[in-house]
């Protein structure tokens, strides 16, 4: 079965370059020449994906566009196609899957629209749900220690190593001692048993 596209732009060149391009290549499209003329057939038929233009007889118009097709109950992919590139939070809010820059190089334009189709389908069979938790931000969290922590850590080391390394010092200087205390004991003790000998 084709998967069915709506192309909603005024601009009536790009409409029909994008229409061919997208019918040779196995997709079945319909187009529309305004924002208003695309929510008309967003509600009297169903698509896969919906490729709207963002400014057309209003600044708006392609924002309605998008509204119209997130409602609609058969859940098509939605893009937003515009020269006036927005930020990614931008295009979000207004419900849009992905922003497509035109112009766009065929082989670029085929392959996103490929991907978004291919993710759509996944989330609607439930595959994705496990993808999309693990790419939600937030979702997995890293056993990782905040750097106050970590400097903790690295001081108790750093701690315990003086210590260590200050035992040892001090048992090498307390049997250097008793080493050296030896002699001096043991010339006493000759001391002592020359002078208990008789004269």
């Amino acid at each position: 079965m084709k998967k069915r596209i709506l192309l909603v732009d005024d601009e009536v060149a790009v409409l029909l370059t994008l229409k061919a391009v997208l019918e040779i290549n196995g997709f079945e499209v319909d187009t529309a020449a305004s924002g208003r003329e695309g929510k008309l057939k967003l509600r009297s038929n169903e698509y896969h994906m919906v490729i709207s233009d963002m400014r057309m007889e209003s600044d708006q118009a392609g924002a309605a566009v998008i509204a119209a097709a997130r409602s609609a109950p058969y859940e098509p992919v939605v893009a937003l196609l515009t020269a006036y590139p927005l930020a990614e939070e931008d295009w979000q809010e207004m419900g849009a899957d992905r922003m497509l820059v035109k112009p766009m190089h065929t082989r670029l334009l085929l392959e996103q629209i490929d991907r978004l189709m291919q993710a759509h389908a996944a989330r609607r069979t439930g595959n994705g749900t496990a993808l999309a938790a693990a790419k939600a931000p937030g979702s997995v969290k890293k056993a990782t220690r905040p750097p106050a922590a970590k400097k903790k850590v690295a001081s108790k080391k750093t701690a315990s190593k003086k210590s260590v390394s200050k035992k040892a010092v001090s048992k090498k200087t307390a049997a250097k001692k008793a080493i050296a205390k030896k002699p001096v004991k043991l010339a006493a003790k000759k001391a002592v048993k020359r002078a208990a000998r008789p004269a």
